[in-house]
């Protein structure tokens, strides 16, 4: 499945929260999103655009399967599916 071309972060923010994914800190244009779903701290900034560029959105999935030790592309059906 390919990465979706038309997501925002603020969308995006919002889609996270279902991996325990909370904002706690907000800076201009960004988003600091804070977990600790595996037991250690994990934060993601995530650029407050629309939409969010599908190169940004690339790394941000590729962090959060990382993280979560998902596949990236299940990661990408479970969010956006």
């Amino acid at each position: 499945m390919k990465l979706p071309r038309d997501v925002g972060g603020e969308k995006l923010a919002s889609l996270l929260t279902r991996y325990g994914y909370r904002e706690t800190h907000r800076t201009g244009s960004h988003i600091r999103l804070t977990t600790t779903l595996k037991g250690t701290e994990h934060r993601l900034t995530i650029p407050a655009h629309d939409p969010v560029k599908v190169g940004t959105l690339n790394n941000i999935m590729n962090d959060l399967a990382s993280y979560l030790e998902k596949d990236k592309q299940a990661l990408i059906r479970e969010l956006f599916g």
